[in-house]
């Protein structure tokens, strides 16, 4: 962490003279604005809009919910 004392000392105004600071608001206009389409669902990384896409979100998400439990039910019964 910085003092206040070497804030103020010479070299380091030197210093932050000579770095520029990035304003946010002012980011996209200086790079050539957004390249990225924009609006709903195109920042997804899969396309909600196909065919059987709300079978296989559910086979998905219940495969992934579901096998810690039929692991640990498979390890159970192999010790028997």
């Amino acid at each position: 962490m910085i003092s206040g004392i070497a804030r103020r000392s010479p070299f380091f105004m030197s210093q932050a003279s000579l770095v520029s600071r990035r304003h946010l608001h002012a980011t996209p206009s200086r790079l050539g604005g957004y390249h990225y389409p924009e609006g709903p669902r195109s920042n997804l990384p899969f396309n909600p809009m196909t065919r059987f896409f709300a079978a296989r979100y559910i086979a998905f998400c219940g495969l992934g919910f579901g096998l810690p439990f039929i692991i640990a039910i498979w390890q159970l019964k192999k010790g028997q």
